[in-house]
Parts: structure tokens; sequence; C-alpha cells
């Protein structure tokens, strides 16, 4: 919503598009009552759009620029198409099509407004509203409906429009929904048929005739609405009603909405409403992104990630708090009131570009039956491309790196002398790139589509004709090491030391590594000159086994008798040992204890003699 502060005006391009939203919800809780025209619920679900013949090729249809923005199809539903390359002139249409209206219905004055106090507008209703975030705890659940979209299932590849066409989407709107919008869209959009004017009738005040007639289809398209939704009252509740939505065309031409309406359904003998706005916006992020900064910054909704058959998108679903101002209470009183609001975000193939649809209802436990209706609207979204990206999905977007590969110079050439260049680049000597191990692939640039067409051309042809034509794959050749790659290795280590001497006189073995590693013959030195070269022999490396101990040779007889003759002679006399003897403490030895400290000199030292008194040695001289 709006009040976010990361997520806000500025920084959020769905914002007026939820705005509207939540304006058609505070129409339909101040002007439906129970005296309002209500279709069956059974009309949200009871068609099978899939099965219509042109369910599968709504670009087939005649919509704008040739015909409607929106059109009803019998058996399917409302066919809505937005496009790019359409934004219309910005013609304002409020003041027209509102003072069309007013002569319609005779001038009275509107619920909310005095017909004496100037032009009515928007605000003078306190219109737009702006709805905040309800607590988590009133949050829907996720609709087993909603849930389904995130399962696997085929995409559909964008129909190919003409150049300039630039990217269109089409979708069908479930029956039972009330457009606010006009079936010819804003001016500029589609080819209007202007009526032909009376020579002596001046009603374009300086307008374009083309602006003069989308604002009379508006105000004639609202009429009709405003007759269906009250036709069992009086002109009063038709006048509000379209007087009042006819106070928003600006505003929701300027959100970006091609399609906004309403619903009134009758359910169990009790009413039921919603509101359903479909817009495009400007947002160069890919879905995952957009779906991980809904996620944190709008921590009470809930937040998937689906697959349609128009491609990925993100799926919203909150509860939003929106009030009802009093000039439209009928008490006159403000008041608020919580609904439950899904929102999808889906990316149009020209990677700049987001469809947003929303449907919010302030009935609970209607919610699985609005969500089922959301759901097969978004299954029916068709995208339509010509190939061109939009502007703003490459602006911004830093260049690839480009991977300096160390090379390695020829043994024999000199080291190239860093102040002097070469005047013409064959001059340069030529060099050897290392050879790395890996797997070559392509990284693909920053402006591929993975929508865009696959060309076709013959199966054997090679990277070198493609290069040389254009056609071939777009990207930068890495390699992807292999498994067994050591990144700390020494090998294809580039000599910086062309000229220097080797340290291993040619046609020697190679030295042994004390440390297991191998090390090539033709190694060479230290590029980063940390190591020295070793000054003395190498050190063998350490035993993989234990040294074996040879047995002990038998005693010749002479020795025998030498031994024993030494045994008998000296039997008193213990037989020498080898070894160095050392004093094994006592068991209750202590290291700690006091014993073999000098007493402490005395007042009254006791008389010594005088041989005793003179020490034996004296150790300072």
């Amino acid at each position: 919503m709006t009040q976010d502060v990361q997520f806000g005006v500025e920084a959020n391009p769905f914002a007026a598009a939820e705005q509207v939203c939540a304006t058609l919800g505070t129409l339909t809780d101040a002007l439906f009552d129970e005296h309002t025209s209500r279709h069956p619920a059974a009309s949200l679900s009871a068609l099978r759009p899939a099965e219509h013949p042109a369910a599968e090729a709504l670009f087939g249809l005649p919509l704008a620029p040739n015909g409607p923005v929106h059109a009803a199809l019998d058996r399917l539903g409302t066919v809505t198409t937005a496009g790019t390359a359409r934004p219309g002139t910005g013609a304002r249409l409020t003041e027209r099509a509102v003072s069309a209206l007013q002569t319609r219905y005779g001038g009275d004055a509107v619920r909310g407004a005095v017909a004496d106090r100037g032009t009515i507008s928007a605000a003078l209703f306190q219109l737009p509203v702006t709805g905040e975030f309800a607590d988590a705890k009133l949050r829907p659940p996720f609709a087993p409906a909603l849930a389904a979209l995130a399962a696997g299932q085929q995409t559909r590849q964008p129909v190919e429009l003409p150049t300039g066409a630039g990217a269109e989407v089409r979708l069908v709107v479930p029956p039972g929904f009330h457009a606010l919008t006009s079936p010819g869209g804003p001016p500029g959009v589609s080819a209007r048929t202007v009526p032909a004017l009376p020579e002596t009738a001046d009603r374009t005040g300086g307008t374009a005739p083309a602006t003069v007639a989308a604002a009379e289809e508006l105000a004639r398209h609202l009429a009709e609405v405003a007759d269906e939704l009250f036709s069992a009252t009086g002109p009063e509740p038709r006048r509000d009603f379209a007087v009042i939505s006819a106070t928003l065309a600006d505003l929701i031409r300027d959100a970006g909405v091609v399609y906004a309406g309403v619903c009134a359904l009758e359910l169990d003998n009790r009413a039921s409403d919603a509101a359903l706005v479909v817009s495009l916006a400007r947002h160069p992020l890919p879905i995952t992104a957009l779906a991980t900064e809904l996620a944190t910054v709008r921590r009470h909704a809930e937040v998937w990630t689906v697959l349609l058959p128009a491609g990925p998108a993100a799926v919203l679903v909150e509860g939003r708090t929106v009030p009802v101002p009093g000039p439209l209470a009928a008490d006159g009183q403000r008041r608020w009131v919580v609904t439950s609001a899904v929102q999808a975000f889906v990316p149009l193939p020209d990677g700049g570009t987001v469809l947003c649809a929303q449907l919010s209802t302030a009935r609970p436990e209607d919610w699985e039956l609005y969500t089922e209706a959301f759901a097969e609207l978004l299954k029916s979204i068709q995208f339509g491309w010509d190939g061109v990206p939009a502007p703003s999905a490459t602006a911004g977007v830093p260049a690839p790196p480009v991977i300096d590969v160390p090379t390695q110079a020829p043994a024999s050439a000199p080291a190239p002398a860093q102040a002097a260049a070469p005047a013409v680049a064959e001059e340069e000597p030529e060099e050897r790139p290392v050879h790395l191990r890996g797997t070559p692939v392509r990284v693909p640039p920053a402006d591929f589509n993975p929508f865009a067409p696959v060309a076709e051309g013959p199966a054997d042809t090679g990277d070198e004709a493609a290069a040389d034509t254009g056609d071939g794959p777009k990207g930068t050749p890495v390699m992807v090491p292999p498994a067994d790659f050591n990144p700390f290795s020494m090998e294809g280590i580039p000599d910086v030391s062309a000229g220097a001497p080797a340290t291993q006189p040619a046609g020697a073995a190679p030295v042994a590594d004390p440390f297991g590693t191998t090390v090539a013959a033709e190694q060479k030195a230290d590029p980063f000159g940390t190591a020295l070269p070793a000054q003395g022999p190498a050190v063998p490396p350490p035993p993989s086994a234990p040294p074996t101990i040879p047995a002990q040779a038998a005693p010749t007889a002479s020795e025998a008798a030498d031994q024993g003759s030494e045994q008998q002679g000296g039997a008193d006399e213990p037989a020498p040992r080898k070894g160095t003897p050392v004093m094994v403490p006592p068991p209750d030895f202590n290291p700690f204890s006091m014993e073999n400290i000098p007493a402490l000199p005395t007042d009254e030292p006791e008389p010594t003699d005088e041989a005793e008194a003179e020490p034996t040695s004296r150790p300072f001289g």
C-alpha cells in the first residue's frame, strides 16, 4: 500500500492502481444497497472460458487500435486488451463527462454535493481514498484456487506482432463485472469514429474532436452501467453512481488502469460486492526480485511465486482497511471497512512492463468464490510482442565485465618494455593463451530475452559461421571448472620474468615436493617473488612405514663363556644396566610441601662454632 515508506508512491509504481481499487471498494460499500440489481453468484463460475473457440486465440479478435479496448463475447466474458505502444493523448475527460451526465439527469444535486457550488470533482466527495494495512489476523487465507497456480504447467509463447506494436496483453474478465472504463479507452488509444457535427453547432470549444467523442462515449457508457445496477430504483441512485464514477475518469487514466469494474452478486439471499482493477506499470525488476521486495516490505501479506500459462508471476494476499468518506455515507459519518485483497504481478515479455491485476471484497465469507474467478482471469492472460525490449529494461544495466585472461609469452621472447608501446598492432608479440580446464558455456548478455523467437537455420552451421553472420548464440564464452579443479594449484601460471635465468639447470630431474604436491619440470618461477630458491638438498619426504629393526644375533661360544664367568664371579654385585637413572617420586610426594625450606632468621641468633659459621664455599666469590 502507499503508506509504507519503502514501498510508497515514489518507489511503488502500482500505488496509484491500488488507490483506484480502494476507491471502487468505497463506492460499492457506500452506494450499493438492498435495491441494487444483482447477478446470481453462479455467473462467475457457470461458464468455462477454456472451451470457447476464441479462448486460445485472443489476438485474433478485432480489438484496439481498430476496435474497442474491451468487448463482451457471448459464453466467454469481457475480452480486454492493453499495450505499451498506445499510451493515448492524455486528454482530460472528467469535466466533459460530468457535464454530460448532469444534463442527462436534469442537473439535480448529487449525494454529498450542492448543485450551485460550482464544478463537481472527486475532491468534493473526498476521493480518492487510500487503503491501509490491516492487522495480520485479518489477512485472508491463500485460497486453494490461487495455490493451484504454483503447480508446474506449460507456458504459451508470445504472439509475434509487427515492429512498432510493442508489448500487448489480452485477458478475459469473467461475467458479472460492470466496467467503469470506456470500451474505447482514453483518447488516442483506439480509432474512434468521430460523429459529424452540424455546421451551426460547436460542441468542441477548441477541443480535439476525438477527445469530445471519447468523453461522450464514457458518459453514455456510465449511464448504461448505472441503469443496469439500479434498474429497480428511481433516477437518484443512478445519477449519484454515474456522476461520482465520472469524476474518477482522469484518476483512473493517470494510474495506468486499463480496466476497472465492480461486481454486484446475490448469494444465499444476501448481497456480495467486489472490485477489480487491471493496470500496466513500468517496473524493470525480474519477478523473483519483485516477489522478494514485496515479501520484505509487506510483511503482513503472504506472497507466492506462481507459474501462469503466460509466464511466472507473483501473487500477494493481504487485508486492507478502506475508509468510507462522510459525503458518500448514508448517515454522513466517516467509517472504515476491512477488505480482503489479492494482487497479481505478471511481467510482460519486453522486460520493462508489469501487468498488475487486483481484486478486493468486503465479504470474507465469499473469498473462495472471488479467488476462483480471479484465478481464471490470470490463466486467460496472453502476450504479444514485436521483439523490441523496453527502454527501461536495458537502461542502467551495467555491461558484462571483460575478463582479462592471463597470457604466457614465448620463452625466447624478451621481456616487453613498459615505457615503449608498439606502433602498430602487427608488431605486438604473439600471445599464447593459457589452456584452462573446464566446460565452455556462454553467459547471456544484459539484453537477453527468453521470449524472443528462435531463429531457424541449417543444423550443421558451426559457431564460426554463426559469428560471421551475427545469428549465433549471444553471450560471453566462459569456462566452467571441472569437479576436480584446484584453485590453489600452481599449474598454468604465466611467466612474468621472461629474461630471468632459470633457477634449475636444464635436464635436471624435478625436485621432490616435501608437501606431496606435483611439481612439473617446466614450472616457472614464482610470479609474485615470494618464494626463495632452495639453497641445499631437498628435504626427503617422511617415511610411509616405520623402519625395520634387525633381529639380535645369537652370541658365540667364547662370548657365552665370558658372560658365564662374569655372572659367577660377581654374584654379589648387581649386573650393570643401560640407561640414565631417574628418581621416581613416591605416591605421597607433594610438590607444594614446605620441606627443605631454610628457617628465617630470628632476633637472637643461636651461637654456632666458628668452624660451622664459616661457609665451605662462597658462591658469589
